[in-house]
């Protein structure tokens, strides 16, 4: 069989952290090998779980709408993102916000699905997940430099939720020039592949 087939088929069948959470797990992820645009994020929100697409909650209306200027059908195109996460499942709530997601997912599988997915850009969204892969950078200094992963483009994002419009707001050049950069790295991107 397929590697990522069946790499696929072990991610939904995955019942690791029933335990922990309280309930059966459905792991989120979406995409095709040859997806343009990996984006790696920290965890799915109760919402999202509920209806098993990813980013279908207000974070990913900011996302799409406000930051990434892409439609619905764009972003959800597999042809166009890979979109994953640091841990599957909906994690719990935390006294402000969720809680981190679990790090066993993604020792598990992003690992193997970064072996496999071979996009032109990577994009990290949250803290946990910029922390993931460069534990000892700060946030600031990732989401404001360009970085390399496999030789290829790699961005961070803050995380998109309502519950950051202090670091937003805290930090104005990233909605005022650092996304429109990296939208720009994103649509060239996406409409290369249409020609």
């Amino acid at each position: 069989m397929d590697k990522f087939e069946n790499l696929k088929k072990e991610l939904l069948a995955c019942h690791v952290c029933e335990k922990s959470l309280g309930y059966k797990p459905h792991p989120i992820f979406q995409g095709q090998q040859d997806s343009l645009i990996m984006q790696i994020s920290q965890a799915p929100s109760r919402k999202v779980m509920e209806t098993g697409l990813p980013f279908n909650d207000a974070s990913g209306e900011k996302l799409r709408n406000d930051w990434y200027y892409l439609t619905r059908e764009q972003f959800y195109d597999p042809a166009n993102f890979y979109i994953t996460s640091i841990g599957r499942c909906f994690p719990g709530k935390a006294k402000t916000g969720d809680n981190p997601p679990s790090l066993q997912c993604a020792q598990l599988f992003l690992k193997r699905e970064l072996e496999m997915i071979h996009p032109q850009i990577y994009i990290l969204i949250g803290a946990h997940a910029a922390k993931f892969f460069y534990p000892n950078i700060s946030l600031e200094e990732l989401i404001f430099n360009d970085h390399l992963f496999n030789d290829k483009p790699l961005y961070v994002l803050p995380h998109p939720s309502p519950l950051n419009r202090k670091w937003l707001k805290d930090h104005p050049k990233f909605e005022k020039e650092r996304i429109i950069y990296i939208r720009k790295q994103i649509h060239k991107i996406i409409k290369h592949s249409l020609k």
